[in-house]
């Protein structure tokens, strides 16, 4: 993939499983990889572990929430994955699943080394949006972000707008990012420019060298179906 191709269509997959299941949600972690590796149009993906978000650290993981970031070449690709075998074992254990289709608005920064939504032009859509955002921590600046995150989770919590908000991550620790689904792009603008908590870690970000990679991207989100939490998105 082009640094300036934009990739037509992001799935984000949501499964909550019961307490039970717990074990073989972990052994999927591990054993999708090489399947996720051989599926036709997939341009980039990641499994996901979800949790709160209110500190990034391990004790706000959720063990009975995963998910699956996946960039892909067409719809096509997307929906003979999407009735395929990785979702069909997902769905085996899980008891709530929800389904997001995306489309990149804006990206910036890269992931694992590399721009898996590409680099969009400016467009304008007037429908919800989702957010992501995943950063790589510096290891010895870590305690000093870990610090700044409670405030603007719990400012994040009340913000006009919010119809989602969680934490993901690649790894217990160090690898740590959020998903958020708002009303407007008017909203998700107005919390991370115009809200005091968040605007303020954003001024703090360049000089407190907390990443050593990020990523933050905005998507026109296309549909949703399913729940999280027992809810409608």
């Amino acid at each position: 993939m082009t640094a300036a191709a934009v990739p037509p269509l992001v799935t984000l997959h949501l499964w909550g499983v019961p307490g039970r299941a717990v074990p073989a949600a972990v052994l999927r972690m591990a054993t999708e990889r090489a399947a996720l590796r051989r599926t036709p149009g997939l341009r980039f993906a990641k499994l996901l572990g979800t949790g709160s978000g209110r500190t990034f650290t391990p004790r706000d993981a959720d063990p009975r929430r995963w998910g699956l970031l996946a960039v892909w070449d067409d719809d096509a690709a997307a929906a003979a994955f999407a009735g395929g075998s990785v979702v069909r074992r997902w769905q085996r254990i899980a008891e709530e699943e929800w389904t997001a289709r995306l489309r990149p608005l804006s990206a910036r920064g890269r992931w694992s080394r590399r721009e898996p939504f590409g680099r969009p032009a400016p467009a304008r859509w007037d429908g919800p949006v989702a957010a992501i955002t995943r950063a790589r921590l510096a290891l010895r600046r870590a305690p000093t972000f870990w610090r700044a995150v409670p405030p603007v989770s719990a400012d994040l919590q009340g913000s006009p707008g919010l119809r989602l908000a969680l934490g993901i991550g690649e790894a217990p620790i160090g690898l740590q990012g959020t998903v958020s689904v708002w009303t407007s792009a008017a909203d998700l603008t107005a919390f991370a420019y115009e809200r005091a908590p968040h605007a303020a870690v954003v001024r703090r970000t360049p000089g407190a060298r907390w990443y050593a990679e990020e990523l933050f991207a905005r998507f026109a989100l296309l549909s949703a179906e399913g729940t999280v939490g027992g809810r409608a998105v």
